[in-house]
Parts: structure tokens; sequence; C-alpha cells
């Protein structure tokens, strides 16, 4: 299958894939950090999801895509769409930043230009939405201890003719991956990380890049 992979510069998802023998590129409008610049599209991804397109990967080959894609799985941004912003989206009681929510409403029709593609296979994964920002339902709720990873980290996936993914191997002693931003710190909270980055935050799990693939790419004929 041709299978493009948004917003993905750490290429966990791209690379299992890869590995199951399908034609996928991870894009993202920064350099990819996963080692496989043949399979980085360094550009918007809006511009290709029409399929039908040409593009140059980061090792300077130009690619074609004759037709369209037969999947897409996005990891757009959500930093103001997540839940975890509320405190900055409401920094007094009953009152919106109506700056943030401008950023946020953005971010919004990025994300359903992502989840209205005309591709037939999409999964879009992000972490809880705020309710101001009305996003579609969400189809399943996983977590890395569900794959395999002892930590918790909530994480909503979007599905369009695509099975929930099942549980690979499941671990009961695990803690939060990341500090809460309602509390949790003043609750004697411990996650994983201390001086976490943004960009550490958005990487996919292995386990659960692993799981994708097998269970959407390597079940699935074109």
């Amino acid at each position: 299958m041709r299978i493009l992979v948004a917003c993905e510069e750490s290429q966990a998802v791209t690379i299992e894939m890869r590995k199951l023998g399908h034609e996928a590129y991870s894009c993202d409008i920064i350099d990819c950090s996963g080692g496989h610049p043949e399979w980085h599209i360094k550009q918007d991804v809006l511009p290709l999801l029409n399929g039908n397109c040409e593009f140059t990967t980061q090792d300077g080959i130009i690619h074609k895509i004759d037709g369209k894609w037969d999947m897409l799985i996005a990891h757009p941004p959500c930093t103001y769409l997540t839940k975890a912003g509320a405190r900055w989206m409401f920094p007094r009681a009953g009152h919106l930043c109506q700056d943030r929510y401008a950023k946020a409403m953005q971010a919004k029709a990025f994300f359903l230009a992502l989840f209205n593609a005309p591709i037939k296979r999409i999964a879009i994964e992000n972490p809880t939405p705020l309710k101001v920002v009305e996003l579609p339902k969400h189809s399943q709720v996983i977590q890395p201890y569900e794959f395999g990873h002892e930590y918790s980290k909530r994480t909503l996936l979007w599905l369009k003719n695509l099975p929930l993914l099942k549980p690979t191997d499941i671990k009961f002693n695990y803690k939060p991956y990341l500090p809460s931003n309602t509390g949790g710190k003043k609750r004697g909270q411990k996650y994983h990380y201390v001086n976490i980055t943004q960009k550490e935050r958005s990487k996919t799990f292995a386990g659960v890049a692993k799981a994708m693939a097998e269970q959407w790419a390597g079940k699935l004929e074109v």
C-alpha cells in the first residue's frame, strides 16, 4: 500500500510500515530524526492529500504517486487543541483567551483537512482535546501500557475504515509519562521526563507504531 504518515518526524510508524513492505513516507515541515531521509518528505502535507502528486524526499530523490493514497496516519500538532492547555485557554474563570482560541481554530482546520482527506483509510492521533474546540467524536482511547510500555499517556484515535487497535502487551505496573497541567505535581505525581521537550512528547511509542502497522497495514489489501 501507499501510506502517508503526516506530521511524523520520528518516523516510528513509517519504519514499521516499511518493515511490512509498504511504500510509506513520513511528512513534516522539519527534518526527520528516524534515520531514513529517503522516506521523509519535508514540506506541508496538505498539497499531497489528494494523491496524484510528485514530491522530493530528503535524500533528493523525486517520487510520484499515481492515483490516491491507500492510507493516511496523522499526528497533527496538538498545542492549541489539547485539554492540557486549558489553563492558557481560560486564564481566568469564564474568560476565553481570544488569541489562543483563534490559533486553536487554525489547528482545528488543519485537523479537519486531514480527517476529511480523500483517502479511504484514515487514522488521526491526538491527546484529549478541549471541549471548546469541538473536534469530531473520537473512535478509541489507547494507552502505552496496552502495547508493552510501562507508562500511561491517554491518546485518542479518530478512525475511518480501520479497525480499533487491539492491545498487544498489557502492563499492569505503569506510571504517568508526562506531568499533569491540572494539579498532578501537587498530588505528588511522578513522571518519566523532568525536562521533556515538545518534540519528545509527540513521539509515537514503538509498541503502538508496531501495532498500527501490523493491524492496519499487515491485514489489509489494496
